[in-house]
């Protein structure tokens, strides 16, 4: 492996111009492609084998003219301090709005006047009513015209002295970052680049290459969207994934080249060994991810699935732009600008390859005896403090860790929103007057064999006479607020009831409401022949939570049991990749403590601008599993590989860590804080789902990248000692032999002698 790509970071480097060109080309051309190409389907959301999804099924069905999948916005309009929303002049108001809004926009289907229906749309006190806006289009689907039509109608409302928010999926989310945060993270970015490196060019190459891997991806995605039904949405994942790996890996193989050139080797050795060495860590590391992100498939949720397919083709153009665009940027740049400062001088005389790779190594010895850096000094500290580390370190992350035993999953809705938004608003409003568990009702549908009149006669009911039946036994069910009556389809097999929980969407009392509801509805259906499921957003969100739920365990153990085999073979050790798993899951669960705390128990909430604690987002751990042991998967393989290419090369166990963490620690840990301001830099936005996922991904890589890596590894390496590297000699003969360390990239070289004499004198 080494070897090979070593040769392949050598071509790129003498081909710089051809392989500039190359990428250039494809970057171009997948960009033609995305702008060509067809716009992308939008976004369906299914979980086969799931109750909800089969009741959507059977809807979709039966109902073919009600607009199932159609975006809707429901507008909330409250009368004037001290009048009623059925006062005449109050009422000429809302009928004005009602009119407005069913004209505003081709996209809108109908408008549910509150008057015709006062007794479910307008509240018992007559002061707020609603009115549900249905369109013809999903949610993602519903243009800019649309959007502003509804803003120009309840803007005009509100100027008559009205009080008037809108909540659903029809609704415009706003933005609250507006660039500004993305242009803190970038110069974040930036700072850290340029401090490691010392080198405009330098810090910018890892930017640069890292934007062009995520461009190819994200026009590779647009350009097969129509063809593979990747929506707008699925190149989210990709997007941020492709960021943080392509300046990472960038980040690792030019960090090594400097290293390289440092020791005296000519550019385009340096660039050979660079990609032979840190290349190979890349390429390892970025296979990690990859599984990562594909193993989202054993969830069984195709919109998941296709993100993580999306997101690890995006990684797998990261690392090879790593191994082969990097290089060839290396070789345009200048000597004095890629090379480190101060250290060697060039020397006249030739001398054999012997006798520079001995004074090279002697240079490399006494430069980092006399002048160690941060990261050397730090290794030296654990080393002589492994137990005390430890402790601190485990006990740590374990104490941070015990609040996800209370780990609540859920999909919060517009009730976790900011107090600022129309939707929260809304939301708020409607539990005011109407009840809380108004906010989230459920859906009920009822199949029933009769179809026509002469069935009946036979006595054989019809679809709403059971439905109807089956309300009142619900009803009856406690945390029922109400239950409408049943509305049957034109075929008369089909029925729909709402029914409407005392508790709100979010909480548990709802959830076990669901449960209760789907086991009454086991006896009704073989004392009614009928078939009887209960759907609804509410329950189509507990379902979404079970079944991630359901999958975490064994999305855990793919991941991490594939993660070990592909370690194992990197640092032919056994435990090595085992403490790497049980670091990543040790910071996992220190960084799901941490939100539980924030987000659930509302911890702080006040520093971080949480206004409604509540359940955790279902799909963070999912998400934030795939994405930090990707990120850590990396610093693992990178920080390590050069304790192993020290140790492989015969340096002491002792020696081989402060080696690692003289030539890694500073690129692991600017690698870090690059991704923890990255991460950081969606705390800044109002919706509280943004917030949770910005605050978990900087937390968990700051625990990973600092505790474990930088602490709890060298302090494990210490007191295992050559143990580390053991391996059972029936396994070492079993397993490939790829040569991460490089060493026989000596043996290797192709480079002509004229191109390697120059070398290191003291």
């Amino acid at each position: 492996m080494a070897t090979f790509l070593s040769r392949l970071g050598r071509l790129a480097f003498r081909r710089r111009g051809v392989m500039l060109l190359l990428w250039l080309l494809v970057f171009g051309g997948m960009g033609f492609a995305a702008s060509a190409a067809p716009p992308p389907p939008a976004d369906t959301f299914s979980m086969p084998g799931t109750e909800s999804q089969e009741a959507f099924d059977l809807l979709t069905e039966k109902f073919p003219d009600a607009s199932v999948d159609g975006a809707s916005a429901r507008v909330v309009v409250r009368a004037p301090a001290g009048a009623k929303i059925t006062t005449p002049s109050t009422r000429i108001v809302v009928e004005r709005l009602v009119a407005e809004l069913g004209t505003s926009s081709p996209q809108v289907v109908a408008v549910a006047d509150p008057y015709k229906t006062p007794a479910v749309s307008i509240s018992k006190d007559e002061t707020t009513a609603y009115m549900v806006v249905t369109y013809k289009v999903p949610a993602m689907e519903v243009d800019d015209k649309a959007h502003d039509a509804l803003d120009a109608a309840t803007a005009q409302a509100r100027e008559a002295g009205l009080t008037v928010e809108a909540g659903g999926d029809a609704v415009k989310i706003e933005q609250a970052m507006g660039g500004t945060g993305e242009q803190i993270v970038i110069l974040v970015s930036a700072i850290v680049l340029v401090l490691t490196f010392g080198s405009m060019i330098a810090a910018g190459m890892p930017l640069i290459t890292a934007l062009i891997g995520v461009g190819i991806g994200i026009s590779g995605i647009t350009a097969l969207g129509s063809t593979l039904g990747l929506s707008g949405t699925t190149s989210t994942l990709a997007m941020m994934i492709g960021l943080a790996v392509g300046i990472d890996y960038a980040l690792f193989i030019v960090s090594r080249f400097r290293a390289e050139r440092a020791e005296g080797r000519t550019p385009e050795e340096a660039a050979g060994r660079a990609v032979g060495t840190a290349g190979s860590a890349v390429v390892f590391a970025g296979l990690t991810v990859i599984v990562a992100l594909a193993g989202l498939a054993v969830v069984n949720i195709p919109m998941l699935t296709k993100m993580g397919l999306a997101a690890a083709g995006t990684v797998a153009v990261s690392v090879l732009v790593a191994i082969t665009l990097v290089p060839a940027l290396l070789g345009l740049a200048p000597v004095k600008v890629m090379a480190r400062k101060g250290r060697l001088r060039y020397a006249v005389k030739p001398l054999s390859d012997r006798q520079r790779r001995r004074a090279a190594k002697h240079e490399a010895k006494l430069a980092g005896k006399t002048r160690p850096n941060l990261g050397s000094r730090w290794a030296g500290y654990v080393l002589r403090h492994p137990v005390a580390v430890l402790l601190v370190g485990v006990v740590g992350l374990g104490t941070i860790a015990v609040p996800a035993a209370s780990l609540e999953l859920g999909l919060p809705g517009e009730g976790q929103m900011s107090t600022q938004t129309t939707q929260r608003k809304a939301y708020d409003l409607l539990s005011e007057s109407f009840g809380p568990g108004f906010n989230g009702p459920l859906m009920v549908t009822v199949q029933t064999e009769a179809t026509n009149a002469a069935n009946a006669t036979k006595g054989t009911k019809d679809a709403k006479t059971v439905g109807d039946e089956i309300g009142k036994v619900l009803a009856k069910t406690p945390g029922v607020a109400s239950v409408s009556p049943a509305t049957a389809n034109k075929a008369g097999d089909t029925a729909i009831l709402n029914v409407i929980p005392e508790s709100g969407p979010t909480e548990k009392k709802t959830e076990d409401l669901v449960h209760a509801l789907r086991e009454a509805a086991g006896d009704l259906e073989r004392s009614t022949a009928s078939r009887i499921l209960v759907t609804g957003q509410t329950a189509m969100f507990i379902d979404f939570s079970q079944t991630l739920d359901d999958a975490l365990l064994p999305y855990l153990g793919l991941v991490v049991g594939l993660a070990f085999l592909l370690l194992m073979v990197v640092f032919r050790s056994i435990l090595v990749p085992l403490k790497a798993a049980l670091g990543f899951l040790l910071s996992v669960a220190a960084a799901l403590g941490a939100v539980v705390a924030v987000f659930q128990w509302g911890w702080l909430a006040d520093v971080f601008g949480i206004d409604a604690p509540g359940p955790i987002m279902s799909t963070m751990p999912i998400f934030m599993i795939g994405v930090v042991f990707g990120l850590a998967m990396d610093y693992e393989v990178f920080l390590v590989s050069r304790m192993r290419e020290s140790y492989a090369h015969g340096a002491r166990p002792a020696e081989a860590v402060v080696d690692g963490f003289r030539y890694g620690g500073r690129v692991v840990s600017a690698a870090a804080v690059i991704m923890m301001s990255v991460f950081s830099g969606f705390i800044v936005e109002d919706n509280d789902f943004v917030k949770m996922i910005g605050f978990a991904l900087a937390i968990a890589v700051f625990f990973d990248a600092f505790v474990v890596r930088m602490a709890l590894v060298p302090a494990l390496f210490a007191l295992l000692g050559k143990s580390a590297w053991w391996l059972p000699r029936w396994l070492d003969r079993i397993l490939p032999r790829v040569d991460v360390e490089g060493e026989k990239l000596a043996q290797a070289e192709t480079t002509p002698r004229s191109q390697r004499d120059r070398t290191l004198v003291g």
